[in-house]
């Protein structure tokens, strides 16, 4: 049995309904990622599970009770919010004892279990310190650390991360990762960021519009998207007009990429031949070069550089093929001395396999 379940669960705010009959679970000891653009409806999801909402129909299953309509006091359930929401008279230690101190707990209780938190999240050395003494990444840890700190069966992060600056944020994603390892609590994220979802999750829900629109592992939504929504929002994508020419008996169809040509992509579930669609591409399983050969399981166009944009440990090259069609590659710049291997309007030829694309029918 899923220790959290979701089932059709509906919430409006007058006309405009925020949460549209969504269903999920999430497993014991998962980290598990609503993900979407603002608006989506995945922090009034969270509001509901942590109980500051109560749905307009549907059911909120917690260990198999229903617990739509208890009050969030009630609730083993706590939330981490990006302003953290620290006593600032309070030490360390006072801030995460908080919550056993409110309980009743007595003070030789707590003091071993605040002992353990502080350890866990890498902060004994800080437990007489105030808030304001401490760095933002510091600060997000003790906030943690007071909602784990009478051990709930689910901890719901509210988009805990987007107030670091990048560095202190690669760097607490990798913390968040080991400390839900070590203290084996589900964590249900929310966030609109597309990589820290796939850095942190077990799984994601992509939402849209109140709905999920694709609830799969990060490997999968971001190798193979469900639709053209997820493909978009989901990091860098081609996404190319097609229409199914043919189907094989071998696990392959040929499409017919608008203004490119002909080429072979793996065949789809469901798809008919005369089908429109699109081939979702990433620019990274783009090859790219001056001379390629041309290989049978492979699509080939020849093409001009048309734009690039230099990132670093990459370059996005923009390649123009066909009737206007422009398609993004991305190569590394690992070559000694070279900022970049193209410029704009060189003479390129590009190449990827049959499967490294995925083919949307909406």
């Amino acid at each position: 049995m899923a220790l959290l379940e979701i089932r059709n669960v509906v919430k409006r705010f007058g006309d405009f309904t925020a949460v549209n009959h969504v269903s999920l679970s999430v497993n014991a000891g998962e980290f598990f990622t609503l993900l979407g653009p603002s608006g989506c409806g995945k922090t009034t999801l969270l509001r509901m599970l942590a109980g500051f909402e109560q749905p307009d129909s549907g059911e909120i299953l917690l260990d198999g009770k229903d617990v739509s309509n208890v009050p969030p006091e009630k609730r083993p359930v706590h939330t981490v919010f990006q302003s953290y929401a620290l006593f600032p008279h309070m030490t360390v230690r006072e801030n995460i004892a908080f919550p056993l101190k409110m309980a009743g707990w007595s003070a030789d209780k707590i003091a071993p279990q605040v002992d353990e938190l502080l350890e866990d999240v890498r902060l004994s050395k800080f437990g007489t310190r105030y808030p304001h003494e401490l760095s933002g990444g510091q600060r997000q840890r003790v906030a943690i650390a007071r909602a784990l700190v009478d051990r709930p069966r689910l901890l719901l992060l509210d988009e805990p991360l987007s107030a670091l600056d990048a560095k202190l944020r690669e760097e607490m994603q990798i913390e968040l990762i080991n400390l839900q390892k070590e203290v084996g609590i589900t964590f249900v994220y929310v966030t609109h960021d597309q990589g820290e979802a796939l850095a942190l999750s077990h799984r994601i829900a992509v939402m849209n519009s109140g709905q999920v629109e694709q609830l799969d592992m990060p490997e999968t939504i971001y190798s193979y998207p469900r639709n053209r929504f997820v493909a978009d929002f989901i990091g860098q994508c081609n996404v190319l007009e097609s229409e199914v020419k043919a189907i094989h008996g071998d696990g392959t169809m040929t499409i017919a990429i608008k203004g490119c040509g002909e080429m072979k992509a793996l065949a789809r579930e469901g798809v008919t031949v005369g089908q429109q669609g699109w081939l979702a591409l990433r620019p990274e399983k783009i090859k790219l070069d001056r001379e390629l050969p041309e290989l049978a399981n492979e699509a080939y166009f020849k093409g001009r550089v048309h734009d690039c944009l230099y990132m670093g440990d990459v370059t996005l090259y923009i390649v123009e093929v066909g009737e206007g069609v422009r398609i993004e590659a991305m190569l590394p710049n690992s070559a000694p001395g070279l900022a970049k291997l193209f410029d704009d309007n060189d003479l390129v030829e590009i190449a990827w396999r049959f499967d490294a694309g995925s083919f949307l029918t909406e």
